[in-house]
């Protein structure tokens, strides 16, 4: 533990200590959090949680409300601090049996793009059945959110990155979508630990991902396809295997819309602050 304390003072001191040129964010980017950051907070104590959003400087939330915190009561503390609500989450079985619930409460947050999180499959064993079923589910559901004015997006998870043919399960997922009613939101750290390059994706397919999990592998951490790992695994933006300079330069190009800070490790009230000043340092820089 104190070993921990340590390497995190002397990271944060790497981090701060550098020049932050140019630290007014261009207009291409704003900073944004995934609400499940804190996760171990946000249900005790809301209000003091978004005021520590705000002062950090977060334009963005992905996320709703949650235990006694309804979406609209979510939406309304947001609003007071300036803090714009733009995405939230569904299951995919709600997906399945009742998009219209899913289109009142993205409706109720007022936000324009929902994302999937997880597809229900067997451990470690995600096959080619269960990436047929979840096109099927997410070209339906996807076009009634789409006549409803939001756009469906999967957030992949690692697992997909099964080998297919001459490529992944994750290929066959964005070719079978139909474009007008699914996107994807690209989480950098399950893109890595299921064996893929973000910036592969990006390339390969730059009209698709519209959003982006920013977070961070540990270096030395060989990935699986099972979809989980431990949070000592998730670090700081810019310490870790990820390879942003590249990932943001192809993200600009590429017109993505929305980037959210997702922090799963348990020191996120110490990392989210030095990935933010990670990123007021490499963004400015991005051409």
């Amino acid at each position: 533990m104190i070993r921990c304390f340590l390497y995190t003072l002397f990271l944060g001191y790497n981090i701060l200590s550098l020049p932050l040129q140019g630290q007014k964010m261009p207009k291409w980017f704003k900073i944004g959090v995934q609400a499940y950051t804190y996760r171990n907070h946000m249900g005790k104590d809301p209000d003091k949680i978004l005021d520590l959003v705000r002062d950090l400087g977060i334009q963005e939330i992905e996320g709703g409300g949650s235990g006694n915190l309804s979406d609209a009561d979510f939406l309304k503390k947001c609003q007071a601090r300036g803090i714009d609500v733009v995405s939230t989450g569904c299951d995919f079985q709600e997906l399945k049996d009742n998009p219209s619930k899913v289109v009142a409460r993205a409706k109720v947050l007022g936000v324009r793009m929902v994302m999937c999180p997880w597809i229900p499959h067997q451990k470690g064993n995600f096959n080619l059945q269960d990436a047929k079923n979840a096109v099927e589910v997410f070209n339906k559901a996807g076009e009634i959110l789409r006549d409803n004015g939001i756009t469906l997006c999967y957030h992949n998870h690692g697992y997909e990155f099964q080998p297919y043919m001459d490529g992944t399960l994750m290929d066959y997922l964005i070719q079978k979508t139909e474009p007008k009613f699914v996107s994807f939101e690209m989480d950098v750290f399950w893109t890595i630990h299921g064996g893929a390059s973000p910036a592969s994706l990006l390339r390969k397919y730059p009209d698709r991902i519209r959003m982006l999990h920013l977070k961070d592998i540990r270096k030395g951490v060989k990935g699986d396809l099972t979809g989980g790992s431990g949070p000592e695994n998730d670090v700081v933006l810019g310490t870790g295997q990820a390879d942003y300079a590249k990932l943001f330069a192809l993200a600009k190009k590429n017109k993505v819309k929305h980037f959210f800070i997702e922090d799963e490790s348990d020191n996120e009230m110490v990392n989210v602050p030095l990935s933010i000043a990670f990123l007021k340092k490499i963004i400015p820089t991005v051409k």
